[in-house]
């Protein structure tokens, strides 16, 4: 009863402990892997003593196997293979090329700098080639990083883990073995991977069908359902082949995620608070088993090889897979910054760590210190510094410059001349060839296609555009349109002209907002700019007049005689959404009609108004409103 109950209480600690980091790192804004080490190693043997995983005996191995289980499934979920296919061949390179980059080089660094044995420094490395997608995940939405690098990082660090994972456990067997023959060990490599891929494709179908076709079972039994079945592949693919229930999980949860399953969003829901209380258990337990003094022992060898590992290794790695990639030298700077290892490099670790000393093998606790002292440095410098240096190279999503117009008119022009100004990349698409003819008359690139295909929208760039805007004369398509082009590509800002209501729209969707003001009338508004029947004005809204210059543009935008086009903010130009919160300082760009030549003139002091040229950017007059 003494024992169940010490037991209990180390469990009840975990929870508790792993929870409060969570909690700490959502309010202080921090990775919570960091405080979630520092939380496990102020609890352990050589904190304040309350845990002691070693307690729970094999108990510990069967709870980082089957929570292991859990992450790297919800990680295959989060995997968007038409996202994926836009940086296919970098990743490719990335879990193959680059492993064996960092296998490599991260072997030759423990050898030299490490003074590890040969094989005990190739078993670290092949622990280390991993990156934690339950690090990377939760640091991506904290900074909102570009879309092609955080679908890169994402991909890596999901679809590494299994291989890496299962490398790891090949060079164990080689060291145990004492079978020194490369070409089994890479026929195990295969053969694991192979095994894991085959079953959890199974899997994933058969999760997928019963999402589908069990109608009769509510949508909190289909998860337990789900995790029942993941558990079950898991153990079915490790009693095949052992180590290969890694790779299991990743493809069951890949397979089932691109299945077009129904309320999909409650399985996420579902296996991403498993996923925060797995990490958070796991961690506190791992952390708390870590010796600070073997942390200590390794010396200035164990530093210099990490250091050696993230600021040499990393960027050859990513300088070599990137080489013929469409991104830029910033991108590649972020992606050789951001490789923090997570929770499998841990867990891999600590199993080593009890084989090879039950093995007789010295090096166990060295691997397991200096595996700790790899996820403790690259998680604290790059997870704390990563939005940091995302600000510093301008490669947040919400940075991203560029637009991707649909539907090719004269308003949808003076719109691209803007963003064409500032020298920022802008792409038109239509279906009729000969709308395009002034826009190619004006050098913006065009597309003659119907924006309906993902591989047009892939085409125009849209991963990397910072607008992406929806103006053709049918409302009901331009929303179509925007709502696909926020799912499959992500673009910070979304916009379409469409005939609904902004605060019902926001209710079912807030990736879509409605563009300039609500329910514009498309083609009248082109009329008038083709018979030149409107001026082009802009308002500083300043401090003192704020209040009266707001109810004044609002009033006009009521009477239908004013559009506000656009927004210049702390140097950005945006497309102005129609419930934008204007602010001190906001420069707007708006279009002004009245077929009173006597309104116009009070208006803007001119004895006409002058017709905007669709040849060339007008000038921008700073009109007074006033007197309206």
């Amino acid at each position: 009863m003494e024992a169940s109950f010490e037991i209990t209480l180390q469990m009840a600690i975990a929870v508790l402990a792993g929870i409060s980091a969570q909690v700490l790192a959502a309010y202080f804004r921090i990775p919570s892997i960091v405080l979630l080490l520092l939380l496990g190693i102020l609890f352990g043997s050589d904190g304040l003593g309350l845990l002691h995983p070693h307690l729970l005996g094999t108990g510990l191995e069967v709870i980082v196997a089957l929570a292991t289980a859990i992450i790297l499934f919800e990680g295959g979920l989060n995997l968007d293979l038409r996202e994926l296919g836009r940086v296919s061949v970098s990743l490719q390179l990335l879990v193959t090329l680059g492993t064996l980059i960092t296998l490599l080089g991260g072997s030759m660094a423990a050898h030299w700098l490490g003074e590890f044995p040969w094989k005990i420094a190739f078993l670290y490395a092949s622990i280390v080639v991993v990156t934690g997608p339950t690090v990377v995940g939760p640091l991506l939405k904290q900074i909102n990083v570009d879309r092609q690098v955080a679908t890169l990082l994402e991909g890596e660090g999901v679809l590494i883990d299994p291989v890496g994972a299962i490398l790891a456990f090949v060079v164990l067997d080689t060291i145990l073995s004492g079978d020194t023959d490369p070409i089994n060990a890479i026929v195990g490599l295969l053969i694991r991977l192979a095994v894991g891929a085959a079953i959890g494709g199974a899997g994933g179908y058969l999760m997928s069908l019963i999402f589908k076709r069990a109608d009769f079972l509510s949508f909190e039994l289909k998860n337990l359902v789900v995790l029942a079945i993941l558990w079950s592949l898991f153990a079915l693919s490790q009693m095949i082949r052992s180590e290969s229930g890694v790779m299991t999980t990743v493809v069951a949860g890949a397979v089932f995620a691109n299945s077009s399953v129904p309320e999909e969003r409650l399985l996420r829901s579902f296996k991403g608070q498993l996923t925060i209380l797995s990490v958070s258990v796991l961690f506190i337990l791992l952390a708390a088993d870590l010796s600070i003094a073997s942390v200590f022992a390794l010396d200035w060898g164990g530093l210099f090889t990490v250091l050696v590992l993230m600021f040499v290794v990393r960027p050859i790695n990513i300088l070599l897979c990137t080489w013929n990639s469409h991104l830029n030298w910033r991108q590649k700077l972020f992606l050789s910054w951001v490789a923090p290892r997570g929770i499998v490099a841990a867990s891999v670790a600590s199993f080593f760590a009890i084989s090879l000393t039950q093995r007789g093998i010295n090096g166990g606790d060295s691997i397991k210190a200096l595996v700790f002292l790899t996820i403790i440095m690259t998680v604290v410098c790059q997870g704390l510094t990563a939005g940091w240096v995302a600000k510093w190279l301008q490669i947040t999503s919400k940075e991203a410059t560029g637009a991707v117009i649909v539907g090719c008119n004269p308003l949808s022009l003076l719109i691209a001349r803007f963003f064409q100004e500032r020298e920022e990349n802008v792409v038109m698409i239509d279906t009729d060839p000969q709308c395009l003819v002034q826009a190619q008359a004006q050098n913006l690139r065009v597309i003659a296609s119907s924006a309906l295909d993902a591989a047009v929208l892939e085409e125009a760039g849209l991963a990397s555009m910072g607008t992406f805007l929806a103006m053709t004369s049918n409302g009901e398509v331009n929303f179509v349109l925007a709502q696909r082009a926020a799912e499959e590509f992500k673009p910070p800002r979304v916009l379409a002209v469409f005939p609904r209501d902004p605060q019902a729209t926001t209710s079912v969707s807030n990736k879509v907002n409605q563009a300039f003001i609500p329910d514009l009338a498309i083609k009248t508004w082109n009329e008038y700019l083709n018979d030149g029947r409107v001026k082009l004005g802009t308002t500083t809204l300043n401090e003192s007049e704020f209040s009266t210059q707001c109810d004044r543009i609002q009033e006009m935008i009521r009477t239908g005689v004013l559009i506000p086009l656009l927004v210049e903010r702390e140097e950005s130009l945006q497309v102005m959404p129609a419930n934008q919160d204007w602010e001190v300082g906001d420069r707007i760009i708006y279009l002004l009609h009245d077929p009173r030549p006597s309104l116009l003139k009070r208006l803007s002091g001119a004895t006409q108004s002058t017709p905007l040229s669709l040849e060339k950017l007008p000038e921008v007059e700073d009109l007074s409103l006033a007197q309206f």
